[in-house]
C-alpha cells in the first residue's frame, strides 16, 4: 500500500516521448489507488486529454520552466508528496533546485532519457543545462535511466554514484496500442498493389538523422519501386524537403507531419526504420515492433542494440552509414519470414514500468509494498 501521494513534474504536455511516458506512469500510479499529482510548469499540450480523471493536474502557470521554480518550491512545501519524479533534463535541474530550497523530506527521483555525451548543444540552454546537471543531479535520491547505455553514460559523464542509478525501460506498449494500430489509414500509398512503404517516425531534428534515411532510401529506390514516409514535425523540415527535391524523390517521399495515431501507419509499413545518431530508449522502435512491423535501426547510443538484443529482432547498422542502411532496408524487405517482433515488444509494457518506478520512488520500508 501507499501512504501519501506521488508527484511527477514536467514542463508541459505539448507532445513528445517523455511527456507521453509520464502521463502513462501517472495514470498507472492512479490506477493502483495511489494519489498522484501531475505538476506542470504550464498545463498545456495534446497529452492533457490522455490524463486520467484520477490524476490531479497542478498548473504552476509559468511561461518558461525556469520561472516555475518558485511555484514548485511552494507546491513541495504545501503538499509534501512522498516522492517527486522529474523528467527532461532542464526540468530535472529545476526539480533538484526546488527540492533543495523547499527543505522537505520528499524523496527526489529524476529520470534521464538521452545519452548526454552524444548531445550536440544547438543553443545556449544546450550548453548550460549539462553544467547544472553535473552539479545538481547528485542531490537526487535516485536517478532513473531509460536504458543501460544511458545509465553507463550518466555515470561516466556526470560522475554519478552507480549505486544511485537505476535502469528502467519506458512504458511503451499500452493496452490501446493494438486497437489503434487497427484503425484505417486514408492514404493511397497503403492501398493493395502499391509499392512497399518504408516508415520513419520522430521529431525532425538533428538527432534523428532523417537525411541519412532519405539518402539510403534514394539508393534503394534507384534499384526498385518503393516509397518512404516520415511522420513528425520539427525545425529540420525545410532542409529535409530540400534534400528530397535535390535527389528527385518528390514522388516517392512524403513528410505529412505529426500524426496523433502513428500506430496505424506502423502496422501497414513494409519496414520501419530508425536512423538516429543517438537515443535514450527509442519508444517508436518498440511501438513499431508491437504493431508487427519488421525493423531496421542504427546501432546508436543508446537503446536499439538492447531492444533488438544485438540484432536478434532486426538488423543493426552503423550510425551514418547510408550504404549499409540501404542494404539492410532492402534485405529486410526481401525476407520471407520476419522475427516475431511483437513478442519482444511486450516486454516493454506499462505494468512492468509502473512497478519498476514504484520500487525506485518508494523503496521497501518507505511506504510501498508490492
Amino acid at each position: 500500500m501507499i501512504y501519501g501521494k506521488l508527484a511527477i513534474y514536467l514542463p508541459s504536455l505539448r507532445g513528445g516521448g517523455a511527456e507521453r511516458v509520464m502521463v502513462l506512469l501517472a495514470n498507472g500510479f492512479a490506477a493502483r489507488g495511489i494519489a498522484t499529482d501531475l505538476v506542470l510548469a504550464s498545463a498545456e499540450g495534446p497529452y492533457l486529454a490522455d490524463v486520467s480523471p484520477h490524476v490531479r493536474v497542478v498548473d504552476l502557470g509559468a511561461a518558461r520552466v525556469i520561472r516555475s521554480l518558485p511555484g514548485l518550491v511552494r507546491y513541495l512545501r504545501r503538499e509534501q508528496p512522498r516522492a517527486l519524479l522529474g523528467a527532461l533534463n532542464h526540468a530535472n535541474v529545476i526539480a533538484c533546485l526546488a527540492h533543495r530550497l523547499a527543505g522537505v523530506p520528499t524523496r527526489l527521483v529524476v529520470s534521464e532519457r538521452s545519452t548526454l555525451s552524444q548531445a550536440r548543444p544547438g543553443n545556449r540552454r544546450g550548453l548550460v543545462v549539462p553544467w547544472f546537471m553535473r552539479r545538481v543531479y547528485p542531490w537526487a535520491d535516485a536517478v532513473v535511466a531509460v536504458s543501460k547505455g544511458v545509465a553507463d553514460d550518466l555515470v561516466r559523464t556526470i560522475g554519478l554514484d552507480p549505486a544511485k542509478v537505476h535502469t528502467l525501460y519506458n512504458p511503451v506498449v499500452t493496452d490501446d496500442l493494438s486497437l489503434k494500430s487497427q484503425a484505417s489509414v486514408d492514404h493511397p500509398w497503403f492501398a493493395e498493389g502499391e509499392p512497399p512503404v518504408f516508415l520513419g517516425v520522430g521529431r525532425l531534428t538533428e538527432a534523428k538523422d532523417f537525411p541519412a534515411l532519405i539518402r539510403a532510401f534514394g539508393l534503394l529506390r534507384a534499384r526498385r519501386p518503393a516509397r518512404l514516409m516520415i511522420l513528425g514535425e520539427g525545425e529540420l523540415r525545410p532542409r529535409l524537403e530540400a534534400l528530397v527535391q535535390e535527389l528527385n524523390l518528390e514522388d516517392d517521399v512524403q513528410l505529412p507531419g505529426f500524426m496523433a495515431n502513428p500506430f496505424a501507419y506502423m502496422a501497414r509499413a513494409a519496414v520501419f526504420v530508425l536512423s538516429s545518431k543517438y537515443e535514450g530508449l527509442p519508444g517508436v522502435l518498440i511501438q513499431a515492433m508491437a504493431c508487427g512491423a519488421p525493423v531496421v535501426s542504427t546501432d546508436c547510443p543508446s537503446g536499439p542494440a538492447e531492444i533488438l538484443e544485438g540484432g536478434r529482432w532486426g538488423r543493426l547498422v552503423p550510425v551514418g552509414d547510408v550504404a549499409a542502411l540501404a542494404e539492410a532496408m532492402a534485405a529486410t524487405l526481401d525476407e520471407a519470414i520476419h522475427p516475431d517482433v511483437t513478442t519482444r515488444a511486450l516486454e516493454f509494457g506499462v505494468d512492468e514500468a509502473v512497478e519498476g518506478y514504484l520500487r525506485v520512488m518508494l523503496p521497501e520500508g518507505k511506504g510501498y509494498q508490492a
